[in-house]
């Protein structure tokens, strides 16, 4: 047999040498390694492989455990990209960071007065634009330690601030998105922005419905909300974001912004702000108007004293600044303290066009004729009288008005709270019956036609057929009678029926003319009782027609505008609306006039008014039931009127024109005359008699006039006989 090459092998007895160990291959070597792994693996499946209970529970929790976190990485995948894209839109559609500093939807009013200084706003007041960087350290240091201490470490959202803002709710037994929001800087101003929409006054049906909307605090706001702040951490520097939130955030007292905060409290730029000031305006952003300090100086100062606090635990005020800063707190300014204008700025707003004014929405500014110290004049003397003559818990009201003989109103107090804004203005709203204060016109009348403050009418029972009335009997306040008495001291002593008299020797319609030509507008009575004041007219309509007669007899349109133009513009849009109009009555009779009213202060029924060191002169005024009380009169510088009353028409207690509303004229002329060089009133005295048996002209010899209506002319024996 032929041999195949191949080496046999060696023929070994079994049995007798034993099993001999043979090297195993090396495919059977790699076998023999992978047999222990197997081992481990199964080890960790649970007993070497077992299929007891426990294994196969642990298997199946192992299993859950691999199937959340494949689908919780996969939706948070999904989420994240879905956030990102988010994001990334929002961030597309934010605009440059300078046309987000001011997002009021209305403009703002200053008022200056006739110094030029600045003592009222209205409207959403923006003093202009700050930057983080701009305004005073000590503002933004304490805006960050009150609203949100970890502003520049986080990237817009504070999961510490919003869980803990979650737990402080739920406490408290609220909803966990009620209450306390955790918001950081940035989501505020996320929310001031109202997350990129835009008022429309046609989707919305009030700038309050559009705020009360941004506002909202539902789970899906709040998702927007969290991303538009992300998108806007993208978008722009933290210091970019804390300067949008300077210039948007309310801060009480109609300020928008810290630069119009600053001003409106404190006379400053924001740039120049005191640690104690600028924690003041930080403290208003929690609750801009109960803190603000116009509204509660001690609740604002107790505030920052809290904000001061915390800028020191957080490093940005040492303990000595901080206890000098808490010992010295902010007070307000000048401006601030005479608490928006009241009753004056009220009225110039009303008196200017609307879109200018209430509706505006552009920065406006408007010089006035207002005099800041008269106008304090007039409260310290309204406040001085009640205090001192009213008795305590009396609801009575009072109003004062002063101005020029041209019409340019220098104060106004339109009641007894003089620190108001929008309250009912007595001095421009309230139409009282005027009683005896509206008797000048009435002599005003006689003496244009030709009549003389000395010549003479009886004061006796009289009476008037009135057709469709009866009959009408005036009676004098004393209920007796003077017989013949001169014009001068018919007026001097106000006497009823001289008055009536006159207007009826004259003619009604003569004297409503020249009351209407002085400026009082409303309807007048056409009776007999238009001699007695039975007419109804407010206290600025009588001043005005008051300083008519100061100024030689010419009419007056009261006026506080002076100028009104557009922040920024050099040319005004609009200029006084008021001043001197057409003559009413020769300059002569009107300084007759004045002679006749001077008698009235120094020896009549306004001796109460009588000034120490000028002349002056005025008329009293006492309605029916007393009711209204009046007091108007001038020095040769200035016109007074006061009004007293209450507004429910309540007849007044032992008051009378001559009484406390002549004391409270007398106390503002006092205070408004202060400095002033007094001067001799304008008025020409009555020529003594040449001969005695002179006489003097009669009314009845009153020149005739062709009023169309002759009956009224006719004379029913109101004068005595002889005319003297």
């Amino acid at each position: 047999m032929a041999q195949d090459g191949r080496k046999k092998p060696r023929l070994v007895a079994d049995k007798r040498y034993g099993k001999p160990a043979r090297k195993a291959p090396a495919k059977s070597s790699r076998k023999a390694t992978r047999k222990p792994a197997r081992s481990r693996k199964a080890a960790r499946r649970g007993g070497g492989g077992g299929k007891g209970p426990l294994a196969v529970l642990r298997r199946l929790l192992r299993w859950m455990l691999r199937l959340v976190w494949t689908i919780t990485w996969r939706v948070g995948a999904v989420v994240a990209l879905v956030l990102a894209l988010a994001v990334g839109y929002v961030y597309s559609t934010l605009p440059d960071v300078t046309t987000l500093l001011d997002g009021r939807a209305r403009g703002s009013v200053t008022l200056m007065d006739r110094e030029g200084e600045v003592f009222a706003w209205r409207g959403d007041q923006f003093g202009g634009v700050v930057t983080a960087d701009s305004v005073s350290p000590h503002l933004r240091n304490a805006v960050v330690a009150t609203e949100d201490k970890r502003f520049y470490r986080h990237f817009g959202l504070s999961p510490r601030g919003i869980a803990s803002a979650i737990r402080i709710n739920l406490s408290e037994g609220r909803g966990p998105l009620s209450g306390h929001g955790g918001s950081t800087i940035t989501q505020q101003t996320a929310k001031l922005l109202c997350l990129g929409v835009e008022y429309d006054d046609e989707v919305w049906e009030s700038e309050a419905d559009y705020i009360q909307d941004c506002r909202r605090g539902s789970l899906a706001r709040k998702l927007k909300e969290a991303i538009y702040a992300l998108a806007m951490e993208v978008k722009y520097t933290k210091n970019e974001i804390l300067s949008i939130y300077l210039n948007r955030a309310y801060m009480g007292s109609g300020a928008h912004g810290a630069e119009a905060a600053a001003q409106r409290y404190f006379g400053k730029p924001a740039a120049a702000l005191t640690p104690q000031e600028g924690a003041m305006v930080a403290g208003l952003l929690t609750a801009p108007t109960r803190l603000a300090p116009t509204t509660d100086l001690e609740r604002s100062q107790d505030r920052a004293a809290t904000v001061l606090r915390l800028m020191n635990e957080q490093g940005y005020l040492s303990d000595a600044d901080t206890a000098a800063a808490q010992a010295d707190p902010a007070t307000l300014s000048q401006a601030a303290e005479a608490q928006a204008g009241g009753y004056f700025a009220d009225w110039v707003m009303d008196s200017g066009p609307e879109f200018f004014t209430r509706d505006t929405t552009e920065d406006v500014i408007i010089q006035t004729t207002l005099d800041q110290r008269m106008q304090r004049a007039a409260e310290g003397a309204l406040d001085y009288i009640f205090e001192t003559k009213v008795r305590d818990g009396s609801e009575a009201q009072a109003a004062i008005v002063v101005m020029s003989a041209d019409g340019a109103v220098r104060a106004m107090v339109g009641g007894r709270k003089s620190r108001v804004v929008g309250a009912f203005n007595r001095a421009t709203m309230a139409k009282r019956q005027t009683g005896s204060a509206f008797k000048p016109f009435v002599y005003a009348t006689a003496l244009e036609l030709g009549y003389e403050p000395d010549s003479t009418v009886v004061d006796e029972p009289y009476c008037i057929n009135v057709p469709g009335s009866g009959r009408y009997c005036p009676e004098n306040y004393t209920r007796d009678y003077k017989g013949r008495v001169t014009l001068t001291d018919a007026l001097r002593q106000s006497l009823n029926v001289p008055a009536v008299k006159v207007s009826e020797s004259v003619g009604r319609d003569l004297v409503r003319k020249v009351a209407s030509d002085f400026g009082i507008d409303n309807a007048l009575a056409d009776g007999p009782a238009l001699a007695l004041g039975a007419s109804e007219s407010t206290l600025l309509e009588m001043t005005g027609a008051y300083a008519g007669i100061l100024n030689g007899g010419s009419s007056v349109t009261p006026y506080g505008l002076v100028e009104l133009k557009l922040r920024g513009d050099d040319e005004p849009l609009m200029g006084t609306g008021g001043g001197i109009g057409e003559r009413v009555i020769r300059e002569e009779a009107a300084r007759q006039l004045i002679w006749m009213m001077h008698q009235v202060v120094q020896s009549g029924t306004g001796t109460r008014a009588r000034l120490p060191d000028r002349e002056a002169a005025g008329k009293t005024g006492t309605t029916q039931a007393a009711r209204d009380a009046w007091f108007l009169g001038f020095t040769a510088d200035y016109v007074a009127g006061v009004w007293m009353g209450y507004d429910d028409n309540t007849p007044l207690t032992g008051v009378t024109g001559g009484g406390l509303p002549a004391e409270i004229w007398h106390e503002t002329m006092l205070r408004v005359n202060e400095g002033i060089t007094p001067k001799p009133l304008p008025m020409i005295r009555p020529a003594p008699r040449a001969q005695p048996q002179q006489r003097q002209p009669q009314l009845q010899q009153a020149p005739r006039r062709d009023r169309g209506n002759p009956i009224e002319n006719i004379l029913r024996g109101l004068l005595g006989a002889d005319g003297r």
